[in-house]
Protein backbone atom coordinates (compact mmCIF):
# COMPACT_ATOMS: atom_id res chain seq x y z
CA UNK A 1 0.00 0.00 0.00
CA UNK A 2 1.35 3.48 -0.75
CA UNK A 3 0.02 6.61 0.87
CA UNK A 4 0.30 9.97 -0.64
CA UNK A 5 -0.56 13.66 0.05
CA UNK A 6 -2.48 14.97 -3.31
CA UNK A 7 -2.32 18.69 -4.69
CA UNK A 8 -5.58 19.40 -6.46
CA UNK A 9 -3.70 17.96 -9.87
CA UNK A 10 -3.31 14.42 -7.63
CA UNK A 11 -6.99 14.89 -6.92
CA UNK A 12 -8.10 15.27 -10.10
CA UNK A 13 -6.20 12.81 -11.23
CA UNK A 14 -7.21 10.11 -8.96
CA UNK A 15 -10.99 11.50 -9.86
CA UNK A 16 -12.29 8.61 -10.79
CA UNK A 17 -10.64 6.34 -8.45
CA UNK A 18 -12.05 8.50 -5.33
CA UNK A 19 -15.77 8.99 -6.93
CA UNK A 20 -15.54 4.88 -7.07
CA UNK A 21 -14.31 4.57 -3.67
CA UNK A 22 -17.22 7.17 -1.95
CA UNK A 23 -19.81 5.13 -3.98
CA UNK A 24 -18.54 2.05 -2.47
CA UNK A 25 -18.40 3.58 1.15
CA UNK A 26 -21.96 4.86 0.91
CA UNK A 27 -23.51 1.69 -0.85
CA UNK A 28 -21.44 -0.03 2.45
CA UNK A 29 -23.72 2.02 4.67
CA UNK A 30 -21.42 4.62 6.22
CA UNK A 31 -22.60 8.02 7.00
CA UNK A 32 -20.10 9.66 5.33
CA UNK A 33 -22.85 12.96 4.60
CA UNK A 34 -24.14 11.32 1.55
CA UNK A 35 -27.65 9.67 1.29
CA UNK A 36 -27.80 5.63 -0.95
CA UNK A 37 -27.68 5.97 -3.96
CA UNK A 38 -24.84 7.44 -4.79
CA UNK A 39 -23.78 7.27 -8.39
CA UNK A 40 -20.27 7.77 -9.66
CA UNK A 41 -21.10 11.24 -11.25
CA UNK A 42 -21.99 12.84 -8.25
CA UNK A 43 -19.57 10.84 -6.39
CA UNK A 44 -17.32 12.58 -8.59
CA UNK A 45 -18.83 15.87 -9.03
CA UNK A 46 -18.07 16.43 -5.28
CA UNK A 47 -14.58 15.28 -5.12
CA UNK A 48 -14.16 18.03 -8.29
CA UNK A 49 -15.44 20.47 -5.98
CA UNK A 50 -13.11 19.90 -3.32
CA UNK A 51 -10.21 20.60 -5.73
CA UNK A 52 -9.87 24.64 -5.08
CA UNK A 53 -10.07 24.27 -1.00
CA UNK A 54 -7.08 22.00 -1.51
CA UNK A 55 -5.47 24.26 -4.17
CA UNK A 56 -6.22 27.07 -1.44
CA UNK A 57 -4.50 24.76 1.08
CA UNK A 58 -7.64 25.05 3.46
CA UNK A 59 -8.07 20.81 2.60
CA UNK A 60 -5.16 18.45 2.67
CA UNK A 61 -6.07 15.30 1.17
CA UNK A 62 -4.41 12.07 1.27
CA UNK A 63 -4.96 8.82 -1.27
CA UNK A 64 -4.23 4.94 -0.09
CA UNK A 65 -3.78 2.87 -3.14
CA UNK A 66 -2.55 -0.76 -3.57
CA UNK A 67 -1.71 -1.43 -7.36
CA UNK A 68 -2.88 1.74 -8.77
CA UNK A 69 -6.39 1.10 -7.49
CA UNK A 70 -7.33 3.84 -4.85
CA UNK A 71 -8.46 1.64 -1.70
CA UNK A 72 -8.44 4.98 0.72
CA UNK A 73 -8.87 8.34 1.45
CA UNK A 74 -8.86 11.05 4.20
CA UNK A 75 -8.26 14.64 4.77
CA UNK A 76 -7.71 17.43 7.07
CA UNK A 77 -10.13 20.97 6.88
CA UNK A 78 -7.99 23.44 8.38
CA UNK A 79 -9.78 26.45 9.69
CA UNK A 80 -8.88 29.64 8.33
CA UNK A 81 -9.48 31.93 11.47
CA UNK A 82 -6.74 33.35 13.20
CA UNK A 83 -7.67 32.09 16.70
CA UNK A 84 -8.56 28.12 15.34
CA UNK A 85 -5.29 27.43 13.55
CA UNK A 86 -3.83 25.46 16.15
CA UNK A 87 -6.26 23.42 15.03
CA UNK A 88 -7.79 20.83 12.27
CA UNK A 89 -10.76 18.33 11.68
CA UNK A 90 -10.39 15.13 9.98
CA UNK A 91 -12.88 14.19 7.55
CA UNK A 92 -13.83 11.37 5.05
CA UNK A 93 -11.52 8.73 6.27
CA UNK A 94 -12.94 5.84 3.73
CA UNK A 95 -11.94 2.84 3.14
CA UNK A 96 -13.08 0.65 0.37
CA UNK A 97 -14.78 -2.54 1.59
CA UNK A 98 -12.62 -5.04 -0.24
CA UNK A 99 -9.60 -2.96 1.79
CA UNK A 100 -10.97 -3.58 4.95
CA UNK A 101 -9.22 -5.17 8.16
CA UNK A 102 -6.20 -4.50 6.36
CA UNK A 103 -4.51 -1.27 7.97
CA UNK A 104 -5.50 0.92 5.77
CA UNK A 105 -7.82 3.02 7.62
CA UNK A 106 -4.89 2.95 10.64
CA UNK A 107 -2.30 3.74 7.92
CA UNK A 108 -4.78 6.77 6.72
CA UNK A 109 -5.50 7.63 10.06
CA UNK A 110 -1.68 7.88 11.76
CA UNK A 111 -0.21 9.86 8.55
CA UNK A 112 -2.67 12.45 9.03
CA UNK A 113 -1.86 13.04 12.56
CA UNK A 114 1.60 12.87 12.18
CA UNK A 115 1.45 15.07 8.76
CA UNK A 116 -0.93 17.87 11.27
CA UNK A 117 2.08 17.56 13.65
CA UNK A 118 4.57 18.65 11.52
CA UNK A 119 2.20 21.43 10.88
CA UNK A 120 2.02 22.79 13.87
CA UNK A 121 -1.09 21.33 14.72
CA UNK A 122 -2.25 20.19 17.93
CA UNK A 123 -5.16 19.39 18.48
CA UNK A 124 -7.68 17.41 15.91
CA UNK A 125 -11.71 16.42 16.06
CA UNK A 126 -13.81 14.40 14.50
CA UNK A 127 -17.59 13.17 14.71
CA UNK A 128 -18.27 10.50 13.44
CA UNK A 129 -21.31 7.79 13.42
CA UNK A 130 -22.49 6.78 16.95
CA UNK A 131 -22.20 3.00 17.06
CA UNK A 132 -19.68 2.57 13.78
CA UNK A 133 -17.08 0.58 13.58
CA UNK A 134 -14.50 3.91 13.20
CA UNK A 135 -15.25 4.54 16.63
CA UNK A 136 -12.73 1.52 17.33
CA UNK A 137 -10.50 2.46 15.28
CA UNK A 138 -10.42 6.36 16.96
CA UNK A 139 -10.47 4.87 20.61
CA UNK A 140 -7.70 2.74 19.88
CA UNK A 141 -5.59 4.86 18.45
CA UNK A 142 -5.84 7.30 21.90
CA UNK A 143 -8.65 9.53 20.77
CA UNK A 144 -11.00 11.16 23.40
CA UNK A 145 -14.40 10.78 23.29
CA UNK A 146 -16.17 14.56 23.64
CA UNK A 147 -19.64 13.75 23.47
CA UNK A 148 -22.47 12.64 21.57
CA UNK A 149 -25.26 14.30 19.71
CA UNK A 150 -28.45 12.52 19.02
CA UNK A 151 -30.25 12.54 15.45
CA UNK A 152 -27.13 14.93 14.11
CA UNK A 153 -27.43 13.36 10.64
CA UNK A 154 -29.23 10.52 8.30
CA UNK A 155 -27.52 7.62 7.19
CA UNK A 156 -27.25 6.53 3.69
CA UNK A 157 -30.62 4.98 4.34
CA UNK A 158 -32.46 7.71 5.25
CA UNK A 159 -32.64 7.20 9.43
CA UNK A 160 -31.44 9.69 11.78
CA UNK A 161 -28.38 8.79 13.67
CA UNK A 162 -26.36 9.88 16.81
CA UNK A 163 -22.74 11.44 15.87
CA UNK A 164 -19.98 10.94 18.68
CA UNK A 165 -17.33 13.70 18.82
CA UNK A 166 -13.44 12.54 19.55
CA UNK A 167 -10.62 14.85 20.36
CA UNK A 168 -6.83 14.10 19.60
CA UNK A 169 -3.71 16.59 20.72
CA UNK A 170 -0.80 15.68 18.55
CA UNK A 171 2.19 16.80 18.27
CA UNK A 172 2.00 17.62 22.29
CA UNK A 173 4.83 16.86 24.65
CA UNK A 174 3.28 15.44 27.41
CA UNK A 175 6.55 16.72 29.63
CA UNK A 176 5.83 20.07 31.62
CA UNK A 177 8.81 22.73 30.53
Amino acid sequence: MRVSRVDEHGLTARLDGLAGLLADTVAGGASVGFLAPLGREEAAAWWRGRAAAVAAGRLAVWVAREGGRVTGTVSLALPDMPNGRHRAELVKLMVSRKARGRGVGRTLLTTAEEAAAVAGITLLHLDTESGSPAEHLYRSAGWTRAGTIPDYAADPGGGLRPTTLYFKQVGVSSVAG
